[in-house]
């Protein structure tokens, strides 16, 4: 069995560093236990606050063996900042969340993934559906990519970020889901939402009856109450910290 280098940054780094080092990696865990990981493929990144340098995972580590240590620090133009990195970092996971990342500066994560249900419910013309309160959260915010291939082209950049404006959950059609969070903590309960919505769609259209779809008009006047919900001391800040205890539970080796 290939063994895994051990790195040891703590004490090493900035307090604010270590910090998001730990959450980004108890994310990746907790992406795990919810079976949302894709072997080694797909990507969650953070920005480091107050710097222009990312996190994210080293390209060929399971979700369940990323660390807060052995994640890898690049800047925005995907260059590994510590000359003695033993790891590489997936090509097409560092466009997509550059691009990201490069044009919105309000969010420190970027959380994509390639779950069955985001995936099939992008492939749909009509995309996701009024069909739950799950949808509702997503529906506040959403906008949509087309699929251009691997991500590896560059020149897609501009027309991602385009795509994106100012919402916080995105589909890439053909691909999966994208959701962004002031925290890593809004990340994550985004593409709870989403991956919630997208499951009850999928279940609901499996049934062959006809749905009920709820009015636009309530649609239209659910952000200000999803801005309530899934904010400040009600969202992402309240949620995460159980979040991170379930992590710390599972296996607590995440946070070295």
């Amino acid at each position: 069995m290939l063994s895994i280098p051990q790195l040891n940054l703590k004490n090493k780094v900035s307090t604010q560093e270590w910090q998001t080092r730990v959450d980004l990696a108890a994310c990746y865990r907790l992406i795990a236990l919810q079976g949302w990981d894709d072997l080694i493929y797909t990507h969650i990144s953070a920005r480091i606050p107050d710097s222009e340098h990312l996190l994210i995972n080293a390209f060929g580590l399971a979700f369940e063996e990323i660390t807060a240590s052995n994640l890898v620090k690049i800047d925005l133009a995907g260059n590994i900042i510590d000359p003695d990195c033993p790891f590489e970092i997936n090509p097409a996971g560092f466009t997509i969340h550059s691009a990201v990342h490069e044009a919105r500066h309000d969010a420190q994560c970027v959380l994509h993934l390639h779950t069955n249900e985001t995936i099939a419910v992008a492939s749909l013309t009509e995309g996701l559906l009024p069909l739950s309160q799950y949808a509702m959260f997503a529906l506040a915010s959403m906008s949509y990519h087309d699929y251009e291939g691997l991500a590896v082209n560059a020149d897609e950049k501009l027309r991602l970020q385009n795509n994106l404006g100012t919402a916080n959950f995105m589909l890439l059609r053909n691909h999966g889901g994208l959701t962004l969070g002031e925290t890593i903590g809004d990340a994550f309960m985004h593409m709870y939402d989403l991956t919630r919505a997208c499951q009850v769609q999928l279940q609901v259209m499996a049934t062959g009856m006809e749905a009920i779809l709820v009015d636009q008009s309530i649609v239209d006047g659910i952000k200000a109450q999803a801005n309530v919900v899934h904010t400040g001391t009600t969202g992402g800040q309240k949620s995460w910290p159980a979040m991170v205890r379930k992590a710390y539970r599972a296996d607590p080796s995440f946070a070295t």
